[in-house]
């Protein structure tokens, strides 16, 4: 375990008290920006289920009043962020460089990517590797398979940690005080009649899916779409991220799943935990 080290003055070296530590997180504070705060408060606010809003939205999904709100809203229509049609505000491409700024510069989805290729020629089925972000597994690299209709995910997307596979392995890489502390903070909600949205349950989910090495998530989050993730260990042995791959239903059920798609992706994980 890693020892909990004193708050140490950068410019003398000093330990320094309570007091003092507390004196330069508010320091810290004064010096940062409110208005960049609120304007990535609203960008953060976009995603699969609000593709475009209104002012009364922003306010609302940014915890800001409406005049911040609308200010917000319109230097990033000026700064080619959004587009405004004189109601609604849409993200535009110029959005994508905000995600792009990590994804250019993570080794772990560049390492990733040839890998998921491969486990997607193979499968015949997406491949994604994804993270955990505030209570959200978030997708950092993909490997598409061509099908007429998609299963949705996409690069930068997000989903919800305690219905999904992906983030049900990423769960089971905390504490299980600290995965506890995270359910019992997020609003658990039924997406459909086979979604497991209580506390117990979920943590059911999360133990079993570490006994076993994987998790599968079937039609939790979409009636006809399942899922199926196991973890990627940094070298000391930590959950990094999740390696999934979803399919639908009707193409391929749970058997195969574990009997055919488990152990390209157990492979898939441990080549890139080799390259960790």
């Amino acid at each position: 375990m890693t020892p909990i080290k004193s708050p140490v003055n950068t410019e003398t070296g000093a330990l320094l008290s309570v007091e003092d530590e507390a004196g330069t997180n508010q320091a810290r504070a004064k010096e940062g920006m409110g208005g960049l705060a609120k304007g990535l408060a609203i960008i953060e606010a976009f995603g699969a289920d609000t593709r475009r809003m209104t002012v009364s939205d922003a306010a609302h999904l940014a915890d800001l009043s409406r005049p911040a709100a609308r200010r917000c809203l319109l230097t990033l229509v000026d700064l080619g962020y959004l587009a405004h049609d004189g109601k609604f505000f849409t993200p535009l491409p110029r959005m994508l460089r905000l995600g792009g700024a990590y994804l250019s510069t993570s080794s772990l989805s560049q390492i990733a990517q040839p890998l998921l290729a491969s486990a997607r020629d193979k499968l015949q089925e997406s491949v994604s590797l994804a993270v955990l972000d505030e209570g959200y597994a978030v997708f950092i690299a993909r490997a598409e398979a061509v099908h007429i209709v998609s299963t949705g995910v996409k690069l930068g997307g997000r989903l919800p940690a305690y219905c999904s596979a992906t983030g049900r392995v990423l769960l089971g890489g905390l504490p299980e005080q600290q995965a506890r502390a995270h359910l019992e903070s997020v609003p658990m909600k039924r997406f459909t009649d086979r979604t497991v949205a209580n506390l117990d349950g979920v943590l059911n989910a999360i133990r079993r899916a570490a006994e076993d090495g994987y998790a599968i998530s079937d039609e939790e989050l979409e009636i006809g779409m399942s899922a199926m993730a196991v973890p990627v260990r940094n070298s000391a042995g930590q959950i990094e991220a999740a390696l999934s791959v979803s399919v639908f239903s009707g193409r391929v059920n749970l058997e195969t799943l574990r009997e055919n798609f488990l152990p390209t992706l157990l492979e898939t994980a441990g080549r890139l935990q080799r390259s960790l």
